[in-house]
Order: structure tokens, then sequence, then C-alpha cells
């Protein structure tokens, strides 16, 4: 086990591990909030490739907000380990849920799919696919909402990244290693809300190729769920992807009409109700109920537990199609790298997803996200945050309602939900700075957005040589003229790092001039050589004459 710690934070309980990592729950120093920890494992760490992953999953998660998906706080980079700091949500996993209460009634889980589906959305706005949506990769607050998590095997949409994605819940074209598309994840969606309506996968099977067959061959089970909703299981479940809602916000478009027609007027409200109440026990419980981690080996479970749903027997009288057969090599290739860990792609799709979010507009703003195995070897997710002028860090000056997705290897169950106990004790995180101060290689201002009519938000990223500690300032300016920085707004906010060699995080400002351009400047101590970096915007509403 990594034993390294990010500085800053005192860790209190583990909340989930597996072969890609860990998430522990932890509280920042110095403001007291409580957050999740995702720390790659020391195994991997020691791997460029997926370190590489790692980090442009945190970029991810920065350009992606959210208030359906969970958020990242910063990331952290060291000779000694890589960690990524989220949002700790106040709630539980859709997999403990199901497992507490299955099936759940209609409108409750119309609701669960809604709110997940308007995380997919936004992700789909930025041209992202998040390919591994699934019970364990939805949380369920204790009011009733839900937050999409773990974008470790997220890519662009249109990539070509290999099978990768939860045997269960993956597309007929996502068997077969077809361009990442959006209608993949309204697949895996879909998949998932069957299974809450009826309690069961929409497809069971002995194997992995068996699994895989089914996935392109078998019909559609519409007639198992109730008929209001059969619509959406149909489209949903659809083989070809043409046939399925292009994205996540058509999807939702009909699952408003097909529930309001189904169900009245009121069923998001009665759903919410049910599930606040249920998601209120299972926070109470959570101490009792887990003694220590769970494990996050869901997917070797799900594809292969001997007769599951009685697929056993049905499996010997079917027989695939043409189409089907063609999927069986990627199946058992999926198999084996389930079995032995095959690591991810280090080409430059990561690089890709990287770009898509380093965005030169403006703002700062916490993103979120999550993570998950590439044919199933994962990381975590996040949703957003913010630092109030003045603040000391990247967090909110007042309380906060987090959570955070667990790393998994065959897939993942939500590191997310659980609490520190009552008497727990804590110990604090050690520190690595170096007594030298290390050179700045770079800084970098990024995700620059206006949020509101006097906010906006940015992400910083620092990159040094050594692990001593810096110092980062960022400076807020308004002005009219395109290209200079104007006059400072605010006072500028410091952040004070060490023990890493490579710092991201998002902040935010309200404005106070009247330009009708912003601008932010990112510099540090030591300066770095090209001292610093800059982003300006022009804020929406402003007449320019």
């Amino acid at each position: 086990m990594n034993t390294w710690e990010v500085p800053g934070y005192t860790e209190s309980l583990e909340l989930g591990s597996g072969a890609s990592g860990r998430v522990v729950l932890a509280v920042h120093e110095g403001t007291g909030i409580a957050v999740a920890v995702k720390y790659l494992s020391e195994s991997l760490h020691t791997r460029p490739g997926f370190v590489h992953d790692f980090r442009a999953e945190a970029r991810l998660l920065a350009g992606l907000n959210s208030p359906y998906v969970t958020g990242l706080y910063e990331y952290v980079e060291s000779p000694d380990g890589a960690a990524i700091v989220m949002e700790l949500v106040d709630g539980v996993s859709l997999r403990s849920l199901l497992t507490r209460q299955s099936p759940l009634e209609p409108e409750a889980a119309l609701v669960i799919l809604k709110g997940s589906l308007l995380g997919l959305a936004d992700a789909h706005r930025l041209g992202v696919v998040h390919r591994d949506y699934k019970p364990e990769n939805v949380l369920v607050t204790s009011d009733g909402a839900s937050k999409l998590v773990d974008f470790g095997i997220a890519v662009t949409t249109g990539e070509s990244a290999g099978v990768a994605g939860t045997p269960s819940y993956m597309a007929p074209e996502q068997w077969t290693g077809a361009p990442a598309s959006p209608a993949g994840d309204v697949y895996a969606a879909t998949a998932t809300f069957f299974e809450c309506l009826t309690g069961h996968k929409p497809y069971p099977a002995d194997n992995l190729a068996e699994l895989a067959l089914r996935h392109v061959d078998s019909p559609v089970p519409a007639d198992e769920v109730p008929e209001a909703v059969r619509s959406l299981v149909r489209r949903g479940l659809a083989k070809s992807p043409e046939e399925r809602p292009s994205h996540a916000a058509a999807f939702v478009a009909d699952l408003e009409a097909a529930a309001v027609a189904g169900y009245g007027p009121e069923w998001e409200e009665r759903g919410r109700g049910r599930l606040s109440a249920l998601a209120a026990l299972l926070v109470l419980l959570r101490p009792s109920a887990r003694p220590g981690p769970e494990s996050t080996m869901d997917t070797a479970r799900t594809v292969l537990r001997p007769g599951a749903g009685g697929g056993g027997g049905r499996g010997h009288r079917w027989r695939p199609t043409r189409p089907g057969v063609l999927v069986s090599a990627a199946a058992a290739l999926l198999a084996i790298a389930l079995a032995y860990g095959v690591p991810r792609n280090d080409g430059q799709a990561t690089d890709q997803v990287a770009e898509a979010f380093a965005t030169t507009s403006a703002q700062p703003g916490v993103g979120s996200g999550p993570t998950s195995p590439t044919s199933s070897a994962d990381p975590t997710d996040p949703a957003e945050s913010s630092a109030s002028p003045g603040s000391t860090g990247p967090f909110p000056s007042g309380s906060q309602s987090s959570a955070s997705d667990g790393p998994s290897a065959s897939s993942s169950t939500p590191a997310e939900e659980a609490t520190p106990p009552s008497g727990g004790t804590t110990t604090p995180a050690p520190t690595t700075a170096s007594p030298t101060a290390p050179t700045v290689k770079d800084v970098a201002v990024s995700g620059f957005r206006q949020t509101g009519p006097t906010t906006g938000t940015t992400t910083v990223s620092v990159t040094t040589d050594g692990t001593g500690p810096i110092s980062v300032t960022v400076s807020w300016y308004t002005g009219d003229t395109s290209g200079q920085l104007g006059t400072p707004d605010g006072t500028p906010q410091t952040f004070d790092r060490s023990g890493a060699t490579q710092y991201t995080f998002t902040v935010d400002h309200t404005f106070q001039g009247k330009g009708c351009y912003w601008a932010v400047q990112a510099t540090t101590a030591p300066a770095s050589a090209d001292g610093g970096a800059s982003q300006q915007l022009l804020t929406r509403g402003c007449d320019i004459r």
C-alpha cells in the first residue's frame, strides 16, 4: 500500500480500494472541510501511462462544472505519489441502495435516471463520453438527488480507445471497440434504469462471451418494466446507436414526457421523497454496516456469477446470430484484461481529453467527475467548490456536503458513501516539503469563465522540479480594453503548496469593477521563467460600441 499522503490533509477513514488505488476520507487542515482523496496506487505510479491518464482525469474534472457531477478541489503529484482531492458527497451509492431495496418504485427510478443523465448531458456538451455508467458510479444524496462519478476511462466523442467499461452495462458497439459516442452512455444508463425497475440486469449470462452476445443479439426485455416506461427502455437499449437518443439531454426530454404521461406532474416530488427516506436510512446505518473498506470487484462478480438470473438454463438453448459471433473475440480479450490488468493505451488519447478541457475561455470553476477501469481498471470522481476572495486554498469558506468515488480494478464500489466515525482517531498527514525552494517550470491558467453576473472561476496548474515550498498568487482585473489586464479587482489570493511537483486547483472570484473585460493572472514565488500566466474574457451582456 502506498503510504504517501497529500500534505495539508488529515486522513481518518479509507472509503474504498482496488487495483488502481484507494480513496480516503480526509479533512483539509486549513479550513476543516471534509474531502475525498483518491490516490493512484503505488504500483501504477511507477508506470508513466497510468500517471498520464490519472493527470488527464483531474484536468477533465477541472473543466466539467456541473451540479450533477462530483467536483474537483485540486490535483497533487510528487515523486512519491499522485492524488485527486474531490468533493465528498453526503449520500450513498445506487448499488448500496439497490442492495438494501430492490426493485425501486418507478418514480424513484426515474428521479435517479434523470439526475445522472443531467450529469452525462453536461459532459456530452463538452465532447466527453463517460463509458462506465453503472450503479456504483451514481450517488444518491440525502435529499433524493443523484450525482454521477468516476470519469476514469472517459474519452472524447469519436475517439477509438479500445474495449472498455463494465460488461453488464456496455453497449453492443462498445464491445467491439468502436469510436466512443454519447449513445453508448445512454445505453448504460438505460441498463441501470432497467435494473432499478426490475431488480436484475437486462442480460444475465454465465461468462463474458455469452454476455457480449446477448447484448448484441437478444431482444430488448422491455416487457419486464412498467408499461409507462417501456418506450424509454426500448429506445435506450436499442442495438444500434443510431436508434438511441444521440445524447443524454435528448433522453432527459423523453424521460420527462414519459414520466408526466405515466405518473402525473408530481412524479418527481414523490420519487425524490422516497429516495430521500431510503438514502437517509442507509447513511444512519453506515457505521455499523461498513466495518471495513468495500471490495471493488463488482465487474467480475456481475459477469461471472454462475446461473445469475437463471441465465445458465437459457444460455444452452439460445444461439447467437452472425453479428453476435463477431464480438466474442472482443469479449475474450476483455476477460484477459480483467484477469491480468492490461494497462491503458499510453498514446495520444489522453492528451486529446486533457486538451479538450484546457480551454482559454474565462473564469474559475470547479469541475467534477470520477474514474474507472479500461476494461474495468479504474480511478474516480468530483463536482464543484469555490474559494472566496481572501481564502487560503481551493475550498469554499463555508461548510460543504460532498462526495467522491473510489478507484477500482474491474469495477468500482462507491467509495463515496462513508462518514467519519464519531469518535474516530485521525492521523495528521506528514509533509514532504524540501527545505530548498524548487524551480517553477510552468504556470498555466485555463478554463477561465463567467459563472454569474459578477462571478468567475479559473483553473491554475503549476509544475516544479522539486517538492519544496512555493506560493501561487492569483490576481483579478477588470477593464474595457482587449489584450490588457486592466485595473486590479479585489485582493489577490495566495496559496502555499509543498510536497509535490505538480499542483492543479480551481479559484473563484466575485468581481467588483464594472469593466467589460475580466482578467486573471497567476504568478509564483519563486517566479517562473515566463513570469506567470493570464487569461482575459469578455463578460456576458457587455455592449461594446
